[in-house]
């Protein structure tokens, strides 16, 4: 697999830091579950997307940089690894919110689209955990 080396950097993660990424990931997954506030729930599910796919990235030897566009080579390379296109668009779109959010003067977030980014992300965890490499 080919990582483009403006986007990452070869970093060979011990066991114990990987570990550590999935955990980080899934504090904020079990915030976006338990919060009552819409938009604090999808703000946590979208991060702890993003951490699961650094985690993914981890277990494969690979830092990303914090450069712009970062968080779509992320979605790509879960999609890829993962073999899931679904990881690409609905990723995409929730990105896509959170920058509305960020740079569009905010957003509204349905109860219902939270209930699904949510299942989306837990599936995205529960594929992340069983494909891990170490």
């Amino acid at each position: 697999m080919r990582f483009d080396d403006f986007y990452f950097k070869k970093f060979k993660f011990s066991q114990d830091q990987i570990n550590q990424n999935i955990e980080n990931a899934s504090k904020d997954l079990a915030i976006a579950k338990k919060d009552a506030i819409l938009d604090v729930k999808f703000n946590y599910a979208y991060t702890a997307f993003i951490k699961v796919g650094i985690a993914l990235l981890s277990s494969h030897h690979v830092k990303i940089k914090s450069v712009p566009g970062h968080h779509v080579k992320i979605i790509e390379k879960m999609a890829e690894i993962l073999k899931d296109e679904n990881i690409l668009s609905t990723g995409n779109a929730m990105r896509s919110k959170r920058n509305m959010d960020f740079y569009g003067g905010g957003i509204e977030v349905t109860e219902k689209e939270c209930k699904g980014y949510i299942r989306f992300v837990d599936e995205v965890f529960t594929k992340v955990k069983n494909t891990l490499v170490f």
